[in-house]
């Protein structure tokens, strides 16, 4: 069985579950989910410029009304289970947890404590972070000993 740890910002788009679940052909996969909930993530402006540079306007403007905090916690849980839930109804194996400050070394946690195979990080485009490489793919490249996968997601959740 091929081990991943999933790193996700939102709920998994039935075409991310696709995608993630077919990159290994017909060998079972477990999937170990860590979702850090977009309000956790980075400050309002990156996440406004990110808005503006796919054109989505409108998303720019609402950055100010991201949950944070426990209402982001709660939105967090209930995108990863509905994550988990997805994961599982293709046939593979997934659990999973929120993770707060600190998401690479979270990972790197993960990765050592399950022994996976590869990191996968499925999120929307970062592109200021990713410009200068502090996505977090990038970041995890130098951290956490196994081959890295950045993926974006394929629709709105």
């Amino acid at each position: 069985m091929f081990t991943s740890v999933l790193m996700i910002e939102k709920a998994l788009t039935s075409a991310d579950v696709e995608f993630v679940t077919t990159l290994h052909g017909d060998e079972q996969v477990s999937f170990h989910v860590l979702l850090q909930p977009r309000g956790e993530q980075a400050d309002r402006l990156l996440r406004a410029i990110d808005d503006v540079a796919l054109g989505e306007l409108d998303e720019a403007v609402r950055e100010g009304e991201t949950p944070e905090g426990d209402e982001a916690k709660g939105m967090g849980e209930r995108a990863l289970a509905v994550s988990l839930q997805a994961l599982r109804a293709t046939g593979d194996t997934a659990d999973g947890r929120l993770i707060g400050n600190h998401p690479l070394d979270a990972l790197k946690a993960m990765v050592e404590e399950v022994g996976a195979d590869e990191v996968i990080v499925l999120t929307d485009p970062h592109y200021v972070e990713e410009f200068f490489h502090r996505d977090w793919a990038s970041r995890a490249r130098h951290k956490v000993g196994v081959p890295v996968l950045k993926l974006f997601s394929h629709s709105k959740a």
